[in-house]
């Protein structure tokens, strides 16, 4: 297996962030300028995504080890929806790598099952996972439209996010189908009280694919969660209402980084 695409910037105590399904690293930019002044900041695109062309990771476990290899020792791990599922991996699979953990729009189930149902609809899904094979580029646009509100600051960062999401090239079918897989098949909840870690949990109040009672459950089940609701953002408040987050972020990192 090839090793993932990382970029670096900055310098200080390390800090890993970790994109969602079908964009890239790219998408940190905002928290890469922010950020970059105090930390390392260590940028890997997932498998498929971006520049991580030729690398495969079929299950969660996979994910992990492929981040593993990339990453610095006792670093804080952001992440954003699927890249949050890949990063309470990391804290289940290497507790001793990880000094804390922010999750951003991060569900520990992203489909629904029968006691779970503050989650997307197993047929919604469904269709997202049809629709790839069909029309990937339709169902990237798709899902992203899913993840903004429909205030122009909103509108406005979905057509800064559709025309970034292809600079690198086409993300790999298999990639993406991999990164459906591990949101179909993961589910964390029995795991969350063994993270005895700091966990800032930030989400949108608005947020359409995972549900604010997702994150006020996961946070629950966290023995040290902090839980942020950002008002009127949707499922990417990293990016839509950045000025909101990003003082949320620095003071967490001032204090666990």
């Amino acid at each position: 297996m090839n090793a993932l695409y990382c970029e670096t910037a900055g310098a200080g105590s390390p800090v890993v962030l970790v994109h969602g399904w079908g964009t890239h690293g790219g998408i940190w930019e905002p928290a890469r300028d922010t950020l970059a002044a105090n930390h390392g900041l260590y940028i890997p695109d997932l498998p498929g995504h971006g520049r991580s062309r030729d690398v495969g990771a079929p299950s969660l476990d996979a994910l992990t080890v492929s981040l593993e290899a990339i990453a610095p020792k006792r670093a804080v791990w952001i992440g954003w929806s699927l890249g949050g599922l890949a990063a309470l991996g990391i804290a289940l699979r290497a507790p001793q790598q990880v000094k804390a953990l922010v999750l951003i729009a991060v569900t520990p189930c992203f489909v629904q099952t029968r006691d779970w149902l503050s989650a997307m609809p197993a047929s919604t899904f469904e269709e997202f996972a049809r629709g790839l094979h069909q029309d990937f580029r339709a169902t990237l646009s798709r899902f992203l439209a899913l993840q903004v509100g429909h205030g122009e600051a909103e509108r406005a960062m979905l057509r800064n996010l559709r025309s970034s999401l292809f600079e690198h090239g086409d993300p790999s079918p298999a990639g993406l189908a991999g990164g459906l897989n591990i949101l179909r098949d993961t589910d964390l909840r029995a795991d969350l009280p063994t993270i005895d870690l700091p966990v800032l949990v930030v989400h949108g109040a608005r947020d359409r694919i995972a549900p604010v009672a997702a994150a006020e459950a996961m946070a629950a089940r966290l023995p040290q969660a902090e839980l942020v609701l950002v008002p009127d953002a949707g499922h990417a408040p990293q990016l839509s209402h950045w000025p909101a987050v990003a003082p949320v972020l620095v003071r967490f990192l001032a204090s666990h980084g």
